[in-house]
C-alpha cells in the first residue's frame, strides 16, 4: 500500500477548524474526552475499535480513569494525512 501524502500546514489548519477539540501537537492531532467513569470510558474505546480497523487507522489511545486521550498520526507518512481527519470526525461521532 502507497504512503499516503502529509498535508500542508495551510490544509491541517482548515481541517482542524472543522474538528471539535482537536488540536495539533507537532505531526500529530489530539483530544481528551470526558466521562462519567472509568466504565464509560472503556466502553468508548470499545467503541472505536470498529472504525479505525475498518480503515486499518489506529490512534494512540491513553486511558486515565475518565478520561481518554486519542492521538491521531499517520506514522508511515510521517506526518498528518487525510485519514486522521477523517478518523477523527468519525471518532467524534461515537461520543453521545
Amino acid at each position: 500500500m502507497p504512503k499516503l501524502p502529509v498535508l500542508a500546514d495551510h490544509e491541517i489548519d482548515r481541517r482542524l477548524a472543522t474538528l471539535s477539540e482537536w488540536m495539533r501537537q507537532g505531526d500529530a492531532i489530539t483530544r481528551t474526552f470526558l466521562f462519567d467513569g472509568f466504565p464509560e470510558a472503556t466502553a468508548f474505546v470499545q467503541r472505536l475499535v470498529e472504525p479505525a480497523e475498518a480503515m486499518n487507522h489506529h490512534p494512540d489511545v491513553d486511558v486515565r480513569y475518565n478520561q481518554v486521550i486519542i492521538t491521531l498520526s499517520t506514522h508511515d507518512s510521517g506526518g498528518l494525512t487525510e485519514h486522521d481527519f477523517t478518523l477523527a470526525a468519525r471518532i467524534d461521532g461515537l461520543v453521545g
